[in-house]
């Protein structure tokens, strides 16, 4: 993370570096996923494109941008040519209050207010459903931010004349058109308006001088939010949080001040600080954000002070606890390793900047948020944006009892002298299908989210993998795993394009929270009945090398596949499907 990207922002440092930043960031190494956005402009967006390509490149992803003309937004949506050619990947409607035509007027009944309403949104619903039916990717729309003055004063929140009240409507249904279609998300710059201080935020200085609808040193804080929501779509939140103990849990040292004197609870203004912090923790974890300590304690303090009869946050809400006196670092990497993610999806939660300072140098991509006091906690890891739900699927939610369920399969595994008898005390059973419509989210997910088992790591949003499951040339595989510890949703994703009698494998993922479950080998199973069933008669693996997806390098070699050819590290394998024997012996599949 490049430092002067990181939250709190410095604005004007940014936008006077810019040009510097991005041509650091663009000589780095870091590996990038591509991506073409459109920018359509109701007011001037070039300072915004020039920001927010910092910031995707930041997070791994590396812009080629479509602006329209100024103001033309909607006639560029519906009409231009230009933006066909274009092809976006993503398309990007940025509006505001500015844009809103026909606000109500003293005179005006409440019928009359409700027709321009409506009038008001059939043209955005119009335009929205033009882009998403004709470029099939994801839209980001702005909502609308209040005034800054009001001609009612309070009045106006609630009165059908108040211009406050028509905005808050017709906020409400950008909502209701985003909960109803797939692929369309609001950024709410309602709130980054309220957070930034409203007047500040739409000073009339920079619409008049420059036709900007805020102010230029929002832009910073706008684009961030706008590529949060991005990064997001394309798989790149974090997915835990790595917790120090003392003085960030709570406040004192537990070793030392034992758990009578820890600062928790509503005794004192700290400890009410404190009681906020961990209840925001336990929020955050009821939609799947998993907790996890790193702390240097003996571990038997850890856990008395997560007992506190005050505190919110207990052991069991912990996946990992690692209390002791190696090196937080150290720690760090093997809680990485115990959950099966990459360590730059965790992020590192410590009061001490010095640990901080360590566990990012030695882990390259963690994001250590500064923690500067405790009644700013919340708003530092908030504002990171690290967890933005542009999906929020059931396996989300249900993600920290999924990785619970991985350490009570851990700690069993222990107690067997053979794997393979292990594995079959799970009783594993699978649902292996081709794609159906209630799955197309997931799938969808998995694809932008899954680095490390991953083949070829091509993303996919949700009407890409529509339009695969409707193809009648391609083969399409999820996988659905359960055992007696609980259900691990949908882990596994195959799909392939038939070309006369070879069927190219075009991806092959699957969630690392399920490696070496003999999955993989049920997958197989099944790919090669499909591609038979089809008419295929050679199936051919493709392995595209990226800096995360080193642990599948030789997945064909290990499966049978002999090597066509290779280009550097990038290989192409074929396995013949005549007399190919089934690998899978642990794992029931379709046994309903």
């Amino acid at each position: 993370m490049h430092q002067l990207l990181n939250y709190p922002f410095d604005s004007q440092a940014i936008l006077k570096k810019r040009r510097a930043i991005r041509r650091e960031l663009l000589g780095s190494k870091e590996p990038r996923i591509k991506k073409k956005i459109a920018v359509l402009g109701g007011s001037t967006t070039h300072d915004i494109v020039s920001v927010l390509e910092l910031f995707l490149l930041d997070f791994g992803i590396e812009p080629e941008f479509y602006e329209s003309e100024f103001g033309l937004y909607y006639e560029d949506a519906m009409f231009g040519e230009a933006l066909g050619e274009f092809a976006p990947d993503l398309i990007f409607v940025h509006t505001s209050r500015r844009n809103i035509t026909g606000l109500p007027a003293p005179a005006d009944s409440p019928e009359f207010v409700s027709e321009l309403l409506e009038a008001q949104y059939s043209r955005l619903e119009n335009m929205w459903d033009h882009l998403l039916k004709t470029f099939r990717c994801p839209v980001i729309q702005n909502n609308f931010e209040l005034p800054f003055y009001r001609l009612l004063g309070s009045r106006d929140a609630w009165d059908h004349r108040g211009h406050t009240n028509f905005i808050s409507r017709l906020n409400m249904k950008l909502c209701e058109y985003a909960c109803s279609h797939e692929d369309f998300y609001i950024n709410d710059i309602n709130y980054l308006s309220a957070d930034y201080g409203l007047l500040k935020w739409t000073d009339p200085f920079y619409w008049h001088m420059y036709k900007y609808c805020l102010n230029l040193d929002a832009v910073p804080a706008f684009s961030y939010n706008l590529a949060c929501i991005i990064k997001s779509i394309y798989g790149m939140n974090k997915k835990a949080l790595v917790l120090d103990l003392d003085n960030t849990l709570w406040g004192g040292v537990v070793g030392d001040d034992g758990v009578d004197g820890i600062e928790i609870g509503h005794e004192t203004p700290m400890g009410q600080v404190y009681s906020e912090f961990q209840a925001y923790l336990k929020e955050l974890a009821g939609y799947g954000i998993i907790l996890n300590v790193d702390s240097k304690n003996d571990e038997e303090n850890a856990l008395a002070g997560l007992r506190h009869p005050e505190g919110t946050l207990r052991p069991e809400d912990f996946i990992c606890i690692k209390a002791n006196w190696e090196p937080k670092d150290i720690n760090f990497t093997e809680i990485a390793g115990e959950l099966n993610i990459l360590p730059e999806s965790m992020v590192f939660i410590d009061d001490n900047p010095a640990e901080r300072a360590i566990v990012t140098g030695q882990a390259p991509g963690v994001c250590a948020p500064l923690m500067d006091a405790p009644e700013h906690y919340i708003t530092a890891i908030d504002r990171c944006g690290f967890f933005e739900a542009s999906k929020l699927s059931k396996d989300d939610l249900s993600r920290n009892d999924m990785y619970r369920a991985n350490a009570r399969r851990a700690k069993l595994q222990k107690s067997f002298g053979s794997y393979e008898d292990y594995l079959l005390s799970l009783e594993m059973s699978a649902r292996i299908r081709p794609f159906e419509q209630v799955y197309i989210p997931r799938i969808a997910q998995l694809t932008n989210k899954s680095n490390q088992f991953n083949l070829t790591t091509r993303r996919f949003t949700e009407p890409e993998m529509q339009a695969a499951m409707e193809d009648p040339e391609v083969i399409t595989l999820y996988g659905r795993l359960t055992d007696k510890f609980g259900d691990n949703g949908v882990i596994s994703v195959v799909m392939g394009r038939k070309d006369r009698d070879t069927l190219h494998i075009t991806l092959w993922l699957m969630s690392c929270r399920v490696l070496k479950r003999n999955m993989e080998h049920a997958m197989l199973d099944e790919l090669v009945k499909a591609a038979g069933a089809a008419g295929v008669r050679t199936l051919r693996g493709y392995y595209y090398r990226t800096q995360k997806n080193g642990m599948v390098r030789d997945f064909y070699k290990d499966f049978g596949f002999a090597l066509v050819s290779s280009e550097g590290e990038d290989t192409v394998w074929e396995l013949p499907i005549e007399g190919y024997v089934p690998k899978n012996t642990v794992i029931k599949v379709n046994a309903e």
